[in-house]
C-alpha cells in the first residue's frame, strides 16, 4: 500500500476509516437507545413504575419486577465480584505462567462465549433440581453470577497487570508483606479497571432473560426471601412480547430497563473518576 499510495495520503485514509467507524458505532447505539425510549417512554409514569401488575401484566405497573431484577443482580454481583477479583489477584500476583493458569484463562474465555440459554439450562439442572433450591431468586442470582464471573475476572486481571510494578516494589522495599502490598497498593490502584469489570458484569446480569428463564420462575409478586420465585424485568419483557399480552407495556418495560442500566453506568463511572482523581492527587 505504501508503494502505491503516499504515506501522508494513506494516513489520512486510515484516519477517516477510524473516524467513520467510531461515528457509525455511536450512531447505531443512539438509534437503538433512542428507538426504545421513543416507543417506551409514553407508557412510563409514576403509576407504571410503582404499581403492581394487573391481569398478568396486560395493564398496571412493574414494581415487583423491578425489585426482582435488583435482588437477582445484587446476588450475582455479591457472589461473582469477590470470586472474580480473587482469581484475578491469584493469576496476576501469585500463579506465574504454568498449565493451571493457562487452563483457568481458557476456561474463562470459554465461559464468556457460551450462550446465556446454556447457563439457564445448567442453573435449572444444578441449582433448581440437584441442589433443590427450586425456582427462586437465589437460583437465578447464582446462575447470573456464573455469567458475570468471567467478565469480572478478565477485566480485573487486565487492570492488575497494567499497574506500574514500581508501586509494589516500593511497598515491598518499605517492609510491607506481599498481602499488605496487594490490598493496600495494587488493588486500590487497579480499582477503576476492576469497577469497570463489575459494571460490565452487572449490566449483563440485570439485562439477561434467557439465563433466568429456567431458574427464577415467573411469579408476579415482590419476593420477600431469596428462596421465593420472582420475575425480573427482562423475563417480564420476554413474556409480554412473546405471549402478546401488551406490546405497549413491553416497550415501557424495555425503556425502564435501559434507563436503569444507564443510571448504573453513569453513577458508577462518575464515582470511579472521582476516585481516580483522588488517587492522583487532583
Amino acid at each position: 500500500m505504501h508503494r502505491i499510495i503516499p504515506p501522508k495520503i494513506s494516513q489520512k485514509i486510515m484516519n477517516s476509516v477510524f473516524w467513520a467507524s467510531g461515528l457509525l458505532t455511536i450512531i447505531i447505539l443512539l438509534v437503538i437507545i433512542g428507538y426504545v425510549l421513543l416507543k417506551g417512554l409514553p407508557v412510563v409514569n409514576f403509576e407504571f413504575i410503582f404499581a403492581n401488575p394487573v391481569d398478568s401484566g396486560r395493564s398496571g405497573g412493574i414494581f415487583p419486577f423491578i425489585m426482582s431484577s435488583i435482588y437477582v443482580t445484587l446476588i450475582a454481583i455479591l457472589v461473582a465480584t469477590p470470586l472474580g477479583v480473587g482469581a484475578a489477584v491469584y493469576l496476576s500476583e501469585y500463579a506465574g505462567e504454568n498449565f493451571l493458569v493457562k487452563l483457568i484463562r481458557f476456561g474463562s474465555e470459554t465461559l464468556t462465549s457460551i450462550p446465556s440459554i446454556v447457563f439457564g439450562l445448567f442453573g435449572l439442572a444444578f441449582f433448581v433440581i440437584y441442589l433443590k433450591m427450586g425456582w427462586s431468586v437465589l437460583s437465578g442470582g447464582l446462575t447470573l453470577a456464573l455469567m458475570a464471573l468471567p467478565t469480572i475476572l478478565s477485566a480485573s486481571e487486565v487492570s492488575l497487570e497494567s499497574i506500574n510494578k514500581s508501586y509494589a516494589e516500593g511497598s515491598l522495599a518499605l517492609g510491607a508483606t506481599k498481602w499488605q502490598t496487594i490490598y493496600k497498593v495494587v488493588v486500590p490502584a487497579a480499582l477503576p479497571g476492576i469497577t469497570t469489570g463489575v459494571i460490565l458484569g452487572m449490566g449483563r446480569a440485570i439485562a439477561e432473560a434467557a439465563a433466568v428463564l429456567y431458574t427464577v420462575g415467573a411469579a408476579i409478586m415482590i419476593p420477600t426471601s431469596i428462596m421465593d420465585a420472582a420475575r425480573p424485568l427482562p423475563l417480564h419483557l420476554y413474556i409480554l412480547a412473546t405471549e402478546g399480552l401488551s406490546m405497549d407495556n413491553a416497550w415501557g418495560t424495555a425503556a425502564v430497563l435501559v434507563i436503569m442500566i444507564l443510571i448504573i453506568t453513569v453513577v458508577t463511572n462518575t464515582l470511579v473518576d472521582r476516585y481516580r482523581k483522588k488517587m492522583m492527587g487532583r
